[in-house]
């Protein structure tokens, strides 16, 4: 709070005001009057201590009470001071000293504290955070102080004690207020030996805790330290004062409440066993950080704010009588506006898991969560409030919040906050409750109510409601009977995710939007179609509802996503919270090259403790970032050129991931082989950076030793062939295997050397010479894709050189007619008159790229621009050579395009096997747009066109030679 004037008397009051201080400096001993009078700020401080004798009866009391005590206080900086008298209770400390003695001087340093932070806080030399971090600094130092000392009177040991007291609330955030009490929660350890002397560890942990309040809170003739409040411990109307680590483990684990993970953002330890307050509130950090935006949370918290309006009349601004921590627009809706939002982002952002209000509005604006104005309008709120907080509990050192409602007291409390009166006074105060209430509101803007703008929707009754199918119609439902009798069943519980209570209590809510969702996606038809056949194979759907009721933008994208990628919108509906990539602004611009993915991976996963919990890490990373790739290419953000290369990268990150883990976990069973090396090549899509969303891997794994030392050094040695086969095993399963989280991908192994007879591991020495002297054309042609991905560097060097290799001079003819010959043998053992198998069908993705490989390996010996693995950069290398006229490399180029674009939202948008033609129509428009094309029935013309020619250029090209 800026400070209009200096704090003055009443003008009516400044003779009764002078009168007191003059009777104060005429007590005082001479020599103490003399040095005050002898400050050289004396003229202002005598203007600051007039006013408080006329406005602030526990101020003035603490003045007169110890002149000596003030010229302390006035003759240094309030640092200083305050350091000065903190420091005065290391007298508690000694062995002599009585409960009483150590009571007495707690009190009599807090009144000092308390003179101190004020005068420095009137004379404007501490603002208000200096303020409450000079106020949270004593009440450690006083905690502290008191639990040394009832230890000490315990007879037990202060250091590694076995007690830990964590402060909460404004405590823990080092932002105490001028009278609060103190939050504290008393954790002990029941195995720990300082404990179990005497009484025993429960006994004693709960002597130390009434012992602790006692010296801090219970009232004598000095007045009191602290209150102290224990009432945010674990089940607070059921559980001692003290509560051990492991039934406070147990019930965070069990019962934790979304508002006790609000309260234990600020916990720290103030007191006790240090390295059992942070060890514990590690363990906590999994129970108040979620990975997933937790929306949950957010009707809590909002639930709770609620309450407080409904139960103390806090609903209305206001001026007189207005509680600034509890009404509208005030102290507790700024820490919930806050709170709320750390909660459903810290768990992704770890720089969003700071306990100070000022220092988290910051942040949320660095990270792109709220705008610089809510950043500026709450933070100047916060701190006038504060403030105000503060010179209301000045008055008479009460713990209140609430301002005078007579104007009288009104008009005086102006004039102490520097006002000149009321009218400048209430409009800064309205000001800044206006911009809090407007900006807290927008937290649950998104909330939908019972009814539609559009109309009446009633699902109740055995039949339908006319009002309600005419909405229907004029939401686009072209059977709008269909669409009621779905919904309906939803009510009737017709599906099992929708039986429980719950689930039905939230979807009543949610019905009306989520209707007014589908209506917007352009085929509010399949939108609910897709939504009710996803709801069939849930299980449960209770996270699914409470995240699309919490937030319009994310629900509109999942009806978007229902009627144009019904496979994308299934992964949702089984794992709600992919949908946080939506609305998270650093995963949705995140690059998407394999360096990005190995980055970000890295930060997401924790260095694994054993391979079941990074294989779950991975795969939850993995369906995260591979879902957001598709989320692009839905929203058009990507070409689907560009969506192929991001799923390669993906997987060529996870790939060395897995191998890297899998390797350091096997080792440390049966050690290294000496010389040992191994290499990991990609073929197929992978290896050609072609990868769909349901592609598989195509590897080989390549080892190389020492031959005179093929034993692992391990403590359960193997022979180096047995090594690496069953570490490609390990890797298989990585990769593969499904967990809890799902798998990563499928692999297949069956393009190694002879295929599914050859080792699952193979020496790259059998490999060169099996390559030089028994591998098929076929085999060649794969190889032309193949890339090392992962493993030893100077391995992959070799291998690439072996492949190298292949690029030999041939007798064309022959290889031409391998090439359609393989061709042939696919179409009759797989067929290729489907249409819609675009890899298959005759003039389809195979043919293109069965061309390419013909022509890399015919004439890559004389021309090295087509020793590359992309099927486009050969063909376009074939063009320049003079290899393919630049009609038909066109030709096959937009070919390639075409499929390419239809094949990736066909995976993206649809089951495996499934007939784009049979599709809704929200999905063939999106294919089509994909294509560049007016609609659907173009697309089918198109692509039989294509395909007839890509079959004639593919007969001419293999026969020419």
């Amino acid at each position: 709070m800026k400070r209009r004037g200096p704090l003055a008397p009443k003008p009516a009051r400044i003779a009764v005001a002078r009168a007191r201080l003059d009777e104060f400096l005429g007590d005082a001993p001479p020599d103490c009057t003399g040095a005050l009078r002898a400050l050289p700020d004396w003229r202002q401080f005598e203007g600051l201590l007039l006013g408080v004798a006329d406005q602030s009866p526990f101020l003035w009391g603490l003045v007169r009470r110890d002149p000596g005590r003030l010229l302390r206080i006035l003759q240094n900086p309030p640092e200083q001071a305050l350091d000065a008298a903190l420091g005065r209770l290391a007298a508690c400390d000694r062995a002599d000293c009585t409960e009483s003695e150590a009571m007495s001087l707690l009190r009599r340093v807090r009144q000092e504290v308390a003179l101190i932070v004020a005068l420095a806080d009137l004379g404007g030399r501490l603002d208000m955070v200096a303020a409450t971090r000079a106020l949270s600094k004593a009440a450690d130092r006083f905690v502290d102080t008191a639990l040394r000392t009832a230890l000490r009177l315990s007879r037990l040991q202060a250091e590694n004690c076995g007690l830990v007291v964590l402060a909460l609330g404004k405590h823990g955030a080092m932002e105490l207020n001028y009278s609060s009490d103190v939050d504290l929660v008393v954790f002990y350890d029941a195995a720990a030996p300082a404990l179990q002397a005497g009484a025993g560890t429960k006994v004693n942990a709960l002597q130390l805790t009434r012992r602790l309040v006692k010296l801090l809170q219970e009232r004598t003739g000095d007045g009191y330290v602290l209150r102290v409040d224990l009432r945010l411990r674990p089940a607070p109307g059921s559980t001692a004062p003290a509560v051990s680590i492991d039934a406070a483990r147990n019930y965070y684990e069990t019962l934790g409440q979304n508002w006790e993970r609000a309260a234990m953002i600020k916990a720290r330890p103030a007191a006790g066993d240090f390295t059992l307050g942070f060890s514990f509130l590690g363990e906590m950090a999994a129970f108040i950080w979620r990975k997933y935006f937790d929306y949950a949370a957010i009707a809590d918290i909002h639930a709770m704010k609620r309450q407080i309006h409904a139960a103390k009349g806090h609903a209305e601004i206001a001026v007189a009588g207005h509680d600034l921590k509890l009404g509208r627009g005030g102290i507790r809706e700024i820490e919930f506006f806050v709170q709320t939002q750390q909660l459903i982002f810290g768990g992704r952002r770890p720089v969003l898991r700071g306990a100070r209000t000022l220092d988290m509005l910051r942040q949320l604006e660095i990270e792109g969560w709220i705008t610089p104005d809510a950043v500026t309008e709450l933070g100047d709120a916060y701190v006038f409030l504060r403030a105000l907080e503060h010179r209301l509990q000045m008055l008479g050192d009460q713990q209140t919040q609430r301002l005078p409602a007579e104007p009288g007291a009104l008009r005086d409390f102006a004039r102490f906050c520097g006002y000149g009166g009321i009218s400048g006074f209430s409009n800064d105060l309205l000001r800044h409750l206006r911009a809090v209430e407007k900006h807290y509101a927008r937290l649950f803007e998104h909330a939908p109510g019972l009814d539609s703008r559009a109309g009446n929707l009633v699902f109740v009754g055995a039949s339908d409601d006319p009002e309600t199918l005419e909405t229907l119609r004029d939401m686009g439902f072209r059977d709008p009977a269909l669409a009621a009798e779905t919904v309906r069943g939803w009510h009737f519980g017709r599906r099992a995710a929708v039986q429980g209570p719950r689930a039905r209590e939230v979807l009543t809510e949610l019905v009306p939007a989520l209707l007014e969702a589908f209506s917007k996606s352009g085929d509010a038809d399949s939108g609910l179609a897709g939504f009710d056949a996803a709801l069939a194979k849930m299980p449960a759907a209770v996270e699914l509802f409470a995240l699309l009721k919490s937030n319009a933008p994310m629900r509109q994208l999942f009806a978007d996503i229902l009627g144009g990628a019904p496979r994308l919108a299934q992964a949702i509906a089984f794992r709600p919270h992919l949908l946080d990539a939506a609305i998270d602004r650093g995963v949705a611009t995140a690059p998407m090259d394999a360096e990005a993915y190995a980055e970000r991976l890295a930060q997401f996963i924790e260095p694994p403790g054993d391979i079941e919990s990074f294989l779950d890490s991975a795969r939850v990373f993995a369906s995260e970032e591979n879902f957001m790739i598709g989320l692009r290419l839905f929203a058009g953000l990507i070409e689907p050129v560009q969506a192929a290369a991001a799923y390669s990268a993906l997987a060529e990150t996870m790939l060395r991931a897995c191998l890297d883990v899998v390797g350091r976990f096997f080792a440390a069973e049966h050690g290294r082989v000496p010389g040992g090396r191994c290499v990991v090549l990609a073929l197929g899509k992978l290896g050609s950076r072609e990868m769909t969303a349901t592609s598989d891997l195509d590897l080989v794994l390549l080892y190389d030793f020492d031959a005179e030392k093929p034993e692992s050094d391990g403590e359960r040695p193997l022979h180096a062939t047995l090594y690496y086969t069953r570490l490609t095993q390990r890797l298989i399963a990585a990769l593969s295997a499904p967990t809890r989280r799902g798998k990563l991908y499928e692999v297949d192994m069956r393009l190694r050397p002879s295929g599914r007879q050859g080792p699952l591991a193979t020496q790259i020495s059998s490999f060169r010479a099996y390559q030089a002297d028994e591998a098929e054309i076929w085999e060649h042609m794969a190889l032309t894709r193949a890339r090392p991905v992962a493993g030893d560097f100077s391995l992959a060097g070799e291998v690439l050189e072996i492949i190298d290799q292949l690029y030999r001079k041939r007798d064309k003819a022959a290889l031409a007619k391998a090439v359609r010959d393989m061709r042939a043998l696919i179409a009759k053992e797989k067929g290729e008159n489907r249409d819609w198998d675009l890899k298959l069908a005759a003039g389809g993705q195979m043919d293109v790229e069965f061309l390419a490989q013909y022509l890399a390996l015919a004439h890559g010996h004389e021309f090295p621009g087509l020793r590359v693995t992309a099927t486009s950069a050969i063909l376009a290398s074939a063009s320049a050579a003079g290899l393919l006229d630049a009609t038909t490399a066109e030709t096959l180029l937009d070919a390639l395009a075409l499929y390419g674009n239809i094949i990736q939202w066909q995976r993206l948008a649809l089951e495996p096997g499934a007939d784009p033609g049979q599709a809704a129509e929200g999905v063939k428009r999106r294919i089509a747009n994909a294509c560049g094309l007016p609609d659907f029935a173009f697309l089918e013309r198109e692509l039989a066109a294509t395909r007839k020619e890509v079959r004639r250029i593919f007969r001419e090209v293999l026969t020419r030679d």
